[in-house]
């Protein structure tokens, strides 16, 4: 078996685990998911359920990742977080140092803002499962929200540095500029 690379790693915090996070709250609320993750005899899953888990999170983080684009993308380039123009010319002999910016910058943006969405998505499943009342855990509600903020702010820096270190290597070098 293969070690786990720095490729592999960025898919798996960038779409499993966050896509794990909102099965476990599904299953808060869904005794069918639970059942899941729990086994059929409550030692946990079987190799198939193991399956079962790992590609419903797979499409449940890829379901996170798409909301974070429609949501968590948007609220950043509203507040001043833009994309720069950068140039794909210099793509092509610049590849590895861009992979490595992806793997070390945007799978780290990635991971906080599907986390933030999926964190959020099993917030709810767990409160319809557990309504609020007179002995309402709400330091857990607090706790949830407090990530959340944290995921917000990492994201919002994680990809800041992604965006500013891409424009920089797929900029046109300075002897090269044309002058204005």
């Amino acid at each position: 078996m293969s070690d786990i690379s720095s490729r592999n790693f960025g898919l798996l915090i960038a779409y499993l685990i966050p896509g794990f996070i909102v099965i476990w709250g599904l299953g808060q609320w869904s005794p069918e998911v639970a059942a899941w993750l729990a086994g059929a005899d409550g030692a946990g899953p079987s190799i198939g359920g193991f399956l079962i888990i790992s590609v419903a999170s797979i499409a449940a983080g890829m379901t996170a990742s798409a909301l974070r684009w429609a949501i968590i993308d948007t609220i950043h380039h509203a507040t001043g977080l833009h994309r720069p123009e950068w140039s794909d010319v210099f793509l092509h002999e610049r590849i590895k140092a861009y992979q490595w910016l992806v793997e070390n910058h945007y799978r780290y943006y990635q991971f906080h803002a599907n986390s933030l969405i999926a964190l959020a998505a099993a917030h709810v499943f767990w409160r319809i499962a557990t309504p609020f009342g007179p002995s309402s855990p709400w330091l857990i509600d607090a706790g949830i929200i407090f990530i959340d903020v944290v995921f917000f702010l990492t994201s919002r820096n994680t990809l800041e540095r992604y965006y500013r270190r891409t424009a920089d290597l797929l900029s046109e070098p300075r002897s090269q500029q044309h002058p204005q």
